[in-house]
């Protein structure tokens, strides 16, 4: 949000003349404001829920009724005042970037509604992967605890004296593999990081095509120093490179924290590292074929080593 609001003042700077500005999914009556305040002529705000007839009312409280047109419905079968419109701006990322995410819809208004030479806020979009340490944490999670779904805050994980080898006499160890291919949403330490970190995907709201949301890239990962991975992380930049100073903030481990966090793929073996070697591998990412907003995702891995011992590649699927 903060990014998102730097990027409407700064437009606030342009000549708006002859601007509508179009805000897709989210925060409708606070986008809509700034945009006006910035100078818009007109905003058109789409959602399906019924919150925007609470939004209807702030606009109308703070007087920006006739500047600011809310619609209720799916962003495909609206019918906009405007035939085109010269900016449009959506806070449509998800957890790993594109999980629940609101890009195809974004992408749909852009091929739609969005004029010769207009702006997309924000326009760029980067995932990352890092390997960590978090041996304690693994344990937790998959010997330890009877939650088995994402999580938002560690310090609120409940913590019980139960293994799946025994839940109240009972064997639930076919839930381990459950637990594996849950993704986790949390924050990362920077410190538990024993890898540079990888760009493995980039998108260019300008150009991309909605097929190509489904991908597979590969990664190499330099290791630091000696240690263990037990997990991938995963997290993305945003970038909104059309202001007169280029903006981009991170939901990395390096950075603020931000309701994104990063997202935590616990890999079924312990990889021993050694400074300078490397993990390479590739990262799958597809929409599922019954609920397209949810992921299918799929890591493979090898463990670039000298020693035989150490030696290890695998393949791990998730769902998120």
């Amino acid at each position: 949000m903060l990014s998102t609001d730097v990027s409407l003042s700064v437009q606030g700077e342009m000549d708006h003349a002859e601007i509508h500005y179009f805000n897709s999914y989210n925060h409708h009556a606070i986008l809509s404001m700034f945009a006006v305040r910035a100078g818009a002529k007109h905003v058109i705000g789409v959602d399906m829920s019924t919150i925007i007839e609470k939004a209807r009312e702030i606009v109308e409280v703070n007087g920006m009724s006739k500047q600011i047109t809310l619609l209720q419905g799916k962003m495909e079968e609206v019918k906009l005042p405007f035939p085109k419109v010269d900016i449009i701006l959506s806070e449509w990322m998800g957890y790993f970037l594109l999980y629940e995410s609101m890009l195809d819809t974004v992408l749909y208004a852009r091929d739609q509604y969005l004029a010769p030479n207009g702006l997309i806020f924000p326009d760029r979009a980067t995932i990352y992967l890092a390997g960590i340490e978090d041996g304690e944490y693994k344990d937790e999670k998959i010997g330890c605890t009877l939650n088995l779904r994402r999580r938002y805050d560690k310090a609120k994980l409940t913590r019980l004296s139960l293994v799946w080898d025994n839940v109240y006499g009972f064997d639930y160890s076919p839930l381990k593999n459950t637990a594996l291919t849950e993704p986790l949403v949390d924050t990362v330490e920077i410190k538990a990081c024993v890898t540079e970190p990888a760009q493995v995907f980039a998108i260019d709201l300008y150009t991309v095509k909605p097929a190509e949301l489904a991908f597979t890239a590969p990664f190499t990962l330099d290791c630091r120093r000696n240690d263990f991975i037990h997990a991938l992380i995963a997290w993305f930049d945003i970038d909104f490179t059309a202001c007169h100073k280029p903006i981009r903030f991170s939901t990395g481990p390096h950075a603020k924290y931000t309701h994104w966090k990063q997202t935590v793929f616990y890999l079924r073996e312990v990889l021993t590292v050694e400074e300078n070697e490397q993990v390479s591998g590739t990262l799958s990412s597809r929409p599922n074929s019954k609920k397209k907003r949810d992921l299918d995702i799929e890591i493979k891995y090898r463990l670039e080593t000298d020693s035989p011992v150490r030696s290890a590649n695998g393949r791990c699927e998730y769902k998120m």
